[in-house]
């Protein structure tokens, strides 16, 4: 991996150092005059030859598209109402699509709330067509936190306002746009940051996803990839107790390993599933004034903890992360953890009944006897 970002790393000194980022990142041009799609000139892998294709689709969540200029290659600008998408991409069904995904995960994403947040300003969203494009973005927007997102092996992350992702396929390049533009939406509209527990939660309810007539719908009950984690987790004997999954961070979960990693953002998936699901929604009321008071900057925090809530300029710290989604929990959910873990582990349990597991390939179990990761 440190060989890999220094090789990137150099590609991207190379095109700074050669001028390269004379023009703005976001900048776009107008586009040539428009002629058949398919003639030489304006074939459909062109960004000319896109545009005139997206404006034929009269697709009915994309406002307008034009070209943008990036250093390493031309690409477009979609825009929706809420959404401003800049993408190297130049695959169409994937571009038709994501007007209308991104609008419906807005859509969604406000339905967590008990009234519609304003945004006024539109959301950010960068989509590479490769990997190699993404990480030279990515050395260029984060900075010193570049190593850190560079380190996903297949994904996206949201940094600064801004969700950047590259294409890994259609249904896997939709599940993680779908959670971190959660992230990406919480951050705007809650006066308070969200604990650990609490976002990442939420945002893997919007992995799995379904289409009809032009308009995407999320189904967290048919998330195979967390439900198969789960499985997994269960039936390995690797469940992390509640109280200690309420009171970790996801940094601390990828660095104990792949099995960690894994088990905890299956538990959250599951979690936010029974709180809203369990029983005769014994949780939900809780859960929902939860969400209620962060959006609205109500939690009955101390003002140190308050402070840091209110101001996300201020690095989060595991600490902070730990006690405050501890309180918060104990205060709307539930207060006896004992109690509640045997419900949720059996709401666990249940969830993956007709979940069936995929045997190991002989090259798997050649990766663990390795140490490596599946």
């Amino acid at each position: 991996m440190v060989k890999r970002f220094v090789s990137v790393l150099t590609i991207a000194i190379s095109l700074l150092s050669a001028g390269c980022l004379e023009r703005r990142i976001d900048s776009t041009y107008k586009s040539p005059a428009k002629s058949s799609c398919c003639s030489d000139n304006n074939r459909i892998d062109t960004p000319a030859g896109m545009i005139e294709y997206l404006n034929q689709q009269n697709l009915p969540a994309l406002e307008s598209v034009e070209s943008w200029r990036t250093w390493f290659s031309r690409g477009l600008k979609l825009t929706t109402a809420h959404y401003e998408i800049y993408t190297t991409l130049l695959e169409p069904l994937m571009l038709r699509d994501i007007p209308a995904f991104l609008e419906s995960c807005y859509s969604s994403y406000q339905k967590q709330l008990p009234k519609d947040a304003e945004t006024k300003v539109k959301f950010t969203v960068y989509l590479f067509s490769n990997r190699t494009q993404w990480e030279i973005f990515t050395i260029l927007f984060a900075g010193r936190q570049a190593s850190k997102y560079t380190q996903i092996r297949a994904g996206a992350y949201y940094y600064n306002g801004c969700c950047i992702a590259y294409n890994i396929g259609r249904e896997r390049t939709f599940r993680v746009l779908g959670h971190e533009c959660w992230h990406q939406f919480a951050d705007r509209v809650f006066k308070f940051r969200l604990p650990s527990w609490l976002n990442e939660g939420i945002a893997l309810q919007f992995e799995s996803n379904a289409y009809k007539k032009g308009f995407f719908y999320f189904e967290p009950g048919r998330n195979l990839y967390r439900l198969g984690s789960l499985k997994k987790t269960i039936v390995s004997n690797r469940m992390i107790d509640l109280k200690d999954l309420i009171a970790a961070s996801p940094g601390e979960a990828i660095e104990q390993g792949s099995n960690m990693a894994s088990a905890y953002y299956s538990q959250l998936y599951a979690l936010v599933r029974f709180l809203n699901e369990a029983g005769r929604g014994n949780y939900r009321e809780g859960f929902a004034r939860l969400l209620d008071d962060g959006f609205q900057g109500r939690w009955p925090l101390s003002p140190e903890n308050v402070a840091i809530a209110a101001d996300k300029s201020i690095p989060i710290t595991v600490s902070w992360n730990q006690n405050v989604g501890s309180d918060l929990f104990r205060q709307y959910i539930e207060s006896d953890f004992d109690k509640i873990e045997e419900e949720y582990i059996d709401f666990c349990k249940r969830i993956v009944q007709n979940v069936r597991l995929k045997p190991l390939s002989i090259e798997q179990i050649n990766g663990r006897q390795a140490g490596k990761d599946d």
